[in-house]
């Protein structure tokens, strides 16, 4: 029988023993009732559908069907759609970059659905372990592929360069192992991994090592899987891109002085989010003095403008406040880069020291998986497949007289775009005393933290929770490779001048070790 438990509003988000009216702040809610209990209706895909589906979607990868394959297909289609919504939306921004470089290094064409499991299709998401952009790279790794990195400009972050850095280090990937999913699972876990797990399982395929591999890795591959079937069938599910994002089409300005891109943007006319949009890469909202050849987008739109008021616009662009200037200098100090590295040769060189696993693609190259770390080498805190493969709670909520879909979503802390998925609704009008299914997740995977982080949806959900839970100080240990900008992307709601200030730092220099306040 199923226990059927009474809560407030407030303790759904915790479903906590501790009395949750007391918990309440009477000024700002009052104690609804509603029915919890555990869900076992969700919908699901046939299995003998995804069987026959995905061998046809299969091209140069393959596409096998799997029971965790299965659970994030139904994980994104019926219990996240507005996830596979914002990716169909995000897609035209992106997959014409991917298509164009992964045919550009001869890869399969289908590796453009791995951005999605990396990070959401979102340029500055930065993970809890440091990794970031659209391709999620390690800051260490980032240096090694030539992806510049600093207090004020992350590589990382910047599409185009990102993207071929991702194209080469997963072709070289490949040229170690000579098969795909095994390519994919170093990509996540790094090739030593993959190696010591085919080593102590005996296996030669991903699915041969796949209980000798790390929770978070064997989940990669299905998502992966998953993916390329939710995006290619979404729209048979009933997902739809409701309001797909284009690139903004841009000139460029040659930057070789401090820049000040936000007051730029403003006597520009340029919307801020359109500057961020087009330098996702530029971190700070300013470029430092010894900036060099630094190529700023900026909107054809407002080019013209810019180009009539060129001479005012630049020089108060370019005219630092006195505070900052020997702060700034101070900071910069020691940056190091090598530009004379020869990417191909010094990619492989790391990963290539002793006879490859499989016969390499191009003669003459020798790889092994030795100890190369991951693109992304995430704590394993939590196991990504448990969470699609747990039953959510379904909350049964009567309607009341002046609610509508988005008041309620709000309370309950869901999306309005779920909420009517749940419940079959076409409009965000509903009827009182109708009783609404709101699901309540475990938790979320990763490419969902990660595609909402810095969007106002992610910073009002931060508020929320931070008003409903005690308060408490929270502390960040800096890591090498750590700037103000990145810690500040990793904890929601957090900005550089709140870091700062909460620790009492002038510049933008850290320390490795440094204890930070967080929150």
């Amino acid at each position: 029988m199923k226990k059927v438990v009474w809560l407030s509003l407030l303790g759904l988000l915790s479903f906590s023993s501790v009395d949750v009216a007391a918990q309440m702040r009477p000024d700002t809610m009052r104690i609804d009732s509603v029915q919890v209990e555990e869900y076992t209706g969700v919908p699901t895909v046939p299995e003998a559908l995804l069987q026959e589906r995905l061998p046809k979607l299969a091209k140069t990868i393959p596409l096998p069907y799997h029971k965790t394959v299965h659970g994030f297909v139904d994980h994104f289609l019926y219990r996240k759609p507005s996830y596979t919504r914002t990716m169909l939306e995000r897609m035209s921004l992106f997959f014409p970059l991917y298509e164009r470089m992964l045919a550009k290094y001869n890869l399969p064409d289908e590796l453009k659905y791995l951005s999605i499991v990396e990070s959401g299709l979102n340029p500055r998401a930065v993970s809890h372990a440091g990794a970031g952009g659209l391709w999620q790279f390690m800051p260490g790794t980032g240096r090694d592929m030539r992806l510049y990195q600093d207090d004020f400009v992350d590589e990382r972050m910047e599409p185009v360069k990102a993207t071929e850095a991702a194209c080469k280090y997963l072709r070289d990937l490949y040229r170690i192992f000579g098969d795909w999913p095994l390519a994919l699972a170093a990509y996540n876990s790094g090739p030593g991994t993959v190696k010591r797990a085919m080593r102590r399982s005996g296996g030669d395929s991903f699915w041969t090592i796949y209980d000798f591999l790390p929770k978070e890795t064997r989940a990669y591959v299905p998502q992966f899987i998953a993916f390329t079937y939710v995006i290619n069938y979404a729209n048979d599910h009933g997902i739809f891109a409701e309001s797909p994002e284009y690139p903004i089409p841009f000139d460029t300005i040659h930057v070789n002085s401090y820049f000040n891109v936000m007051t730029f943007a403003k006597l520009s006319g340029i919307p801020n989010g359109e500057m961020y949009k087009l330098n996702p890469h530029v971190t700070t909202g300013i470029l430092p003095p010894h900036t060099r050849d630094f190529m700023l987008r900026v909107p054809s739109d407002q080019f013209d403008f810019f180009t009539r008021h060129r001479k005012a616009i630049l020089d108060s662009a370019s005219t630092m406040p006195p505070i900052l200037d020997h702060m700034l200098l101070a900071d910069n100090e020691g940056v190091v880069y090598d530009s004379t590295t020869d990417l191909d040769r010094f990619s492989l060189a790391r990963l290539s020291t002793q006879q490859p696993l499989a016969a390499p693609v191009s003669s003459g190259l020798t790889a092994s998986a030795a100890n190369t770390p991951a693109l992304n080498d995430e704590p394993e805190a939590d196991d990504v497949a448990e969470v699609v493969q747990a039953k959510p709670k379904k909350i049964t909520y009567v309607v009341k007289k002046g609610e509508g879909l988005f008041r309620i979503a709000e309370r309950f802390g869901v999306e309005v775009y779920d909420l009517k998925k749940w419940n079959h609704l076409s409009g965000t009008s509903v009827a009182v005393g109708r009783k609404l299914v709101i699901l309540n997740e475990v938790g979320e995977t990763r490419a969902e933290t990660l595609a909402d982080q810095g969007t106002p949806k992610a910073e009002k959900r931060a508020k929320t929770v931070a008003a409903r839970r005690p308060a408490r100080v929270r502390y960040h240990r800096v890591q090498p490779g750590d700037t103000l900008w990145n810690i500040a992307q990793r904890y929601d709601g957090l900005s550089i001048e709140q870091l700062k200030k909460a620790n009492r730092i002038r510049g933008n220099a850290l320390k490795p070790g440094q204890k930070l306040i967080v929150g």
